[in-house]
């Protein structure tokens, strides 16, 4: 049988949610590990104030180049230095 080079995604069919969880239940079966959950863990109700902000784009710069250093994100490298400020 002849490799097809395209697959043909307007034949296809979605998945369920139903047939998604049933496969992540398989996985860890046949693994024995539970698999890690994906996203953003919640950072608990309240924990920060959404806010929109504007700065310098030397600042942005600076702070995505330092935060990168630091193995960490920028807005998290921008609230730490704020905290310290506030103490």
């Amino acid at each position: 049988m002849k490799k097809e080079r395209n697959f043909p995604f307007e034949d296809a069919r979605e998945i369920t949610d139903k047939e998604v969880r049933d496969a992540r239940r398989a996985i860890e079966k046949t693994l024995g590990v539970k698999r890690p959950t994906r996203g953003r863990p919640s950072k608990g109700k309240n924990k920060y104030n959404l806010i929109s902000i504007r700065l310098h784009p030397k600042i942005m710069i600076w702070a995505k180049r330092e935060a990168k250093k630091r193995h960490i994100g920028y807005q998290t490298l921008i609230n730490e230095i704020l905290i310290k400020m506030a103490a």
